[in-house]
């Protein structure tokens, strides 16, 4: 199989030669595709000579992972933040469990940061997408492009672009759910408060199901509360 491994960004200065970095004993089987989103801080040309293709294109995750897709050339699209390290032999587990009944998944996740509940979190996020079929983008989406390209794509929303397309995607076939872990930082659940943000993000997931504006759901996310500090 031929991977390609997109990656989103918006100035994400900081962290992109480490995401890089540690994907370049992948490219012998792997393309390596950083499409931003308008970064003010020197985010392209840090990534330009660590990355295959660096493309550009109007902000909005889901619009930069579709025009990945689009430049693409792998059989298996991986859809990775630039703040998530993939797990040992991560694409050979992939490869291992894209199949006649699985042509889309997900890995478990670890979120990395000081504070202990950031432990529970993931764990409850794993049960949660393994009982109900439906990853985040923390957990490294992947899938082969027949099934990207069925599922009509990531819907061009501000906010849940992964829970719509993982429910697009259950049309097509279950979720492979890797139990390897991708580490994923914790950085926004320790800014805003670990307990405030996991009831935020159960709000905004209600919300989302309930047939609410993903533009003014992103606007609260940004904000990281759904109340006003005194």
């Amino acid at each position: 199989m031929r991977f390609s491994i997109i990656i989103p960004t918006l100035n994400e200065a900081v962290g992109i030669e480490a995401c890089l970095l540690a994907l370049q004993a992948l490219r012998a089987d792997c393309e390596l595709v950083v499409v931003d989103g308008g970064s003010a801080d020197g985010t392209v040309s840090l990534a330009m000579p660590l990355a295959d293709k660096v493309l550009v294109s109007k902000p909005g995750r889901a619009r930069q992972m579709n025009h990945g897709a689009g430049h693409a050339i792998g059989e298996v699209l991986v859809f990775l933040h630039a703040d998530t390290y993939l797990p040992a032999q991560a694409l050979e587990l992939v490869a291992a469990h894209l199949d006649g009944i699985h042509q889309w998944g997900r890995f478990d996740v670890r979120l990395t940061g000081q504070h202990v509940m950031l432990k529970v979190i993931a764990c409850m996020m794993n049960w949660r997408s393994r009982w109900t079929g439906i990853a985040t983008g923390d957990q490294v989406i992947f899938a082969t492009r027949g099934a990207f390209v069925a599922a009509g794509a990531y819907p061009d929303i501000a906010l849940m672009e992964d829970i719509a397309f993982s429910k697009a995607l259950k049309k097509i076939s279950k979720p492979a759910c890797l139990k390897a872990k991708a580490s994923s930082s914790g950085r926004r659940w320790e800014r805003h408060g670990v307990l405030q943000t996991m009831v935020l993000m159960w709000w905004l997931r209600g919300r989302f199901a309930c047939g609410a504006d993903p533009d003014k759901l992103a606007a609260l996310y940004a904000k990281g509360r759904l109340w006003t500090r005194g």
